[in-house]
Protein backbone atom coordinates (compact mmCIF):
# COMPACT_ATOMS: atom_id res chain seq x y z
CA UNK A 1 0.00 0.00 0.00
CA UNK A 2 1.88 2.77 -1.34
CA UNK A 3 0.16 6.40 -0.75
CA UNK A 4 1.44 10.32 -0.14
CA UNK A 5 5.25 10.66 1.38
CA UNK A 6 5.97 7.22 1.39
CA UNK A 7 9.62 6.54 0.46
CA UNK A 8 10.27 4.26 -2.50
CA UNK A 9 13.32 2.41 -3.52
CA UNK A 10 14.81 2.90 -7.07
CA UNK A 11 14.73 -0.98 -8.79
CA UNK A 12 16.21 0.11 -12.14
CA UNK A 13 19.60 1.41 -12.81
CA UNK A 14 18.16 5.33 -14.06
CA UNK A 15 20.90 7.52 -11.34
CA UNK A 16 17.68 7.91 -8.68
CA UNK A 17 17.98 5.69 -5.77
CA UNK A 18 14.84 7.15 -3.68
CA UNK A 19 11.88 8.56 -4.89
CA UNK A 20 8.93 9.88 -2.28
CA UNK A 21 5.35 9.68 -3.53
CA UNK A 22 4.01 12.59 -4.66
CA UNK A 23 0.36 10.91 -6.13
CA UNK A 24 -1.08 7.61 -7.19
CA UNK A 25 -2.39 8.64 -10.75
CA UNK A 26 -6.09 7.27 -11.48
CA UNK A 27 -9.48 8.43 -10.12
CA UNK A 28 -9.37 11.30 -7.65
CA UNK A 29 -10.89 9.38 -4.72
CA UNK A 30 -7.97 7.34 -5.28
CA UNK A 31 -5.22 7.91 -2.00
CA UNK A 32 -3.39 4.44 -2.21
CA UNK A 33 -1.71 2.56 -4.85
CA UNK A 34 -0.64 -1.75 -5.13
CA UNK A 35 1.34 -3.00 -7.45
CA UNK A 36 1.23 -2.03 -11.29
CA UNK A 37 -0.05 0.94 -9.95
CA UNK A 38 2.27 4.35 -11.66
CA UNK A 39 2.88 6.63 -9.27
CA UNK A 40 4.61 10.67 -9.21
CA UNK A 41 7.22 10.91 -7.38
CA UNK A 42 10.02 13.61 -6.45
CA UNK A 43 13.38 11.97 -6.24
CA UNK A 44 15.44 12.36 -2.90
CA UNK A 45 18.83 9.96 -3.44
CA UNK A 46 20.62 9.94 -6.56
CA UNK A 47 23.98 8.84 -7.79
CA UNK A 48 26.54 11.68 -8.65
CA UNK A 49 27.15 10.58 -12.35
CA UNK A 50 23.14 10.73 -13.10
CA UNK A 51 21.16 12.28 -15.47
CA UNK A 52 18.45 12.69 -13.12
CA UNK A 53 18.65 15.99 -10.65
CA UNK A 54 17.53 15.53 -6.87
CA UNK A 55 14.00 17.26 -6.56
CA UNK A 56 12.76 15.98 -10.15
CA UNK A 57 9.50 14.86 -10.45
CA UNK A 58 9.52 11.35 -12.31
CA UNK A 59 6.74 8.84 -12.94
CA UNK A 60 7.27 5.10 -11.82
CA UNK A 61 5.71 1.87 -11.72
CA UNK A 62 5.04 0.09 -8.11
CA UNK A 63 6.85 -3.54 -8.81
CA UNK A 64 7.33 -4.23 -4.96
CA UNK A 65 5.21 -3.28 -1.43
CA UNK A 66 5.80 -4.61 2.08
CA UNK A 67 2.04 -4.93 2.50
CA UNK A 68 1.01 -8.15 1.99
CA UNK A 69 -1.18 -8.43 -1.88
CA UNK A 70 -3.77 -10.98 -2.49
CA UNK A 71 -4.25 -12.67 -5.40
CA UNK A 72 -6.85 -14.25 -7.62
CA UNK A 73 -6.02 -17.98 -6.17
CA UNK A 74 -6.29 -16.68 -2.33
CA UNK A 75 -2.37 -16.41 -2.07
CA UNK A 76 -0.34 -13.86 -0.77
CA UNK A 77 2.86 -12.51 -1.91
CA UNK A 78 5.22 -9.62 0.41
CA UNK A 79 8.05 -8.30 -0.57
CA UNK A 80 11.04 -6.94 1.58
CA UNK A 81 10.58 -3.19 0.36
CA UNK A 82 8.93 -1.00 -1.20
CA UNK A 83 10.18 -0.83 -4.88
CA UNK A 84 9.42 1.01 -8.42
CA UNK A 85 10.81 1.21 -11.84
CA UNK A 86 11.13 4.33 -13.13
CA UNK A 87 9.34 5.39 -16.61
CA UNK A 88 8.59 7.94 -19.20
CA UNK A 89 5.65 9.74 -20.67
CA UNK A 90 5.34 6.24 -22.92
CA UNK A 91 4.99 3.87 -20.38
CA UNK A 92 8.73 2.35 -21.42
CA UNK A 93 11.87 2.31 -18.49
CA UNK A 94 13.72 4.41 -18.06
CA UNK A 95 16.89 2.07 -17.31
CA UNK A 96 17.70 -0.86 -18.92
CA UNK A 97 18.09 -2.84 -16.16
CA UNK A 98 15.50 -3.78 -12.89
CA UNK A 99 17.25 -5.29 -10.19
CA UNK A 100 15.46 -7.69 -8.09
CA UNK A 101 12.31 -9.70 -8.15
CA UNK A 102 8.89 -8.13 -9.59
CA UNK A 103 5.41 -9.28 -9.00
CA UNK A 104 3.45 -11.03 -11.81
CA UNK A 105 0.71 -8.80 -11.87
CA UNK A 106 2.62 -6.54 -13.99
CA UNK A 107 1.64 -9.06 -17.04
CA UNK A 108 -2.01 -7.91 -16.30
CA UNK A 109 -1.72 -4.34 -16.37
CA UNK A 110 0.85 -4.53 -19.32
CA UNK A 111 4.17 -3.92 -18.03
CA UNK A 112 5.97 -6.40 -20.43
CA UNK A 113 8.53 -4.76 -20.98
CA UNK A 114 9.45 -4.37 -17.84
CA UNK A 115 9.04 -8.44 -17.17
CA UNK A 116 11.24 -8.85 -19.39
CA UNK A 117 14.15 -6.67 -17.93
CA UNK A 118 13.42 -8.41 -14.54
CA UNK A 119 15.50 -11.18 -13.18
CA UNK A 120 13.20 -13.29 -11.13
CA UNK A 121 8.91 -12.92 -11.44
CA UNK A 122 7.10 -13.94 -8.32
Amino acid sequence: MIQMQTMLKVADNSGAKSVRCINVLGPSNRRVGEIGDIVVGSVRKRLPTSDIEKGQIVRGVIVRTRRPYRRKDGTYVRFDDNAIVLINAQGEPVGTRVFGPVARELRDKKMMRIISLAPEVL
